[in-house]
């Protein structure tokens, strides 16, 4: 069953508009500088045919029409994890429960490391009981991290898909204006 949240759709619009000024500074990657266009490789055709938001190439194609730039960068088992840096930040997004071509996958997750090491863990548990869609959690090295997750079904619209990324992005600005003050942001919050 799909939960609906009111005005989701707004929302996501209004922290989209503060996602690169509040924005975390995540570790990425920077890209290497580019290359003349004759030793460029080739890039992989756009997908044809209807939208499936189970296939990891739709999402990358859809990324690439919002400036982002999302590469394969590693497939296991049943997941397909895709590199995704747009301007403003990069992050990742894993597709899971795919079957063995990595196609008509069950789930995806978008996520996003900081290096910021300004926050508790007793914090990161409060920022979670803050948010119904926007997870973080701290890894071994005390670095957090933020994600949001979703099923994905043949149904599954274009404009579906947009909403979460969307929905991402609002996630990742929250966290961003969570890491900038911790102590502010759950004053403030509900």
């Amino acid at each position: 069953m799909r939960r609906q949240i009111p005005a989701a759709a707004a929302l996501a619009a209004a922290l989209l508009a503060t996602a690169a000024a509040a924005a975390p500074k995540p570790a990425v990657h920077k890209p290497a500088a580019a290359k003349p266009a004759t030793d460029a490789p080739a890039a992989a055709p756009a997908p044809t045919g209807p939208f499936d938001a189970r296939n990891p190439d739709y999402l990358i194609a859809l990324l690439a029409g919002m400036q982002a730039q999302a590469t394969v960068a590693e497939r296991q088992d049943d997941t397909v994890s895709l590199k995704v840096v747009n301007p403003a930040y990069g992050f990742s997004a894993q597709f899971a429960g795919c079957d063995p071509h990595g196609r008509v996958c069950k789930a995806l997750a978008f996520s996003g490391l900081s290096e910021q090491r300004t926050v508790t863990l007793a914090e990161i548990n409060r920022f979670n009981q803050t948010t119904i869609n926007c997870h973080a959690f701290m890894d071994n090295g005390g670095k957090p991290h933020a994600w949001y997750s979703t099923l994905v079904f043949e149904s599954t619209t274009r404009a579906d898909m947009i909403t979460h990324i969307q929905a991402w992005q609002g996630c990742w600005a929250t966290f961003g204006a969570f890491l900038k003050s911790p102590t502010d942001y759950l004053s403030a919050a509900p």
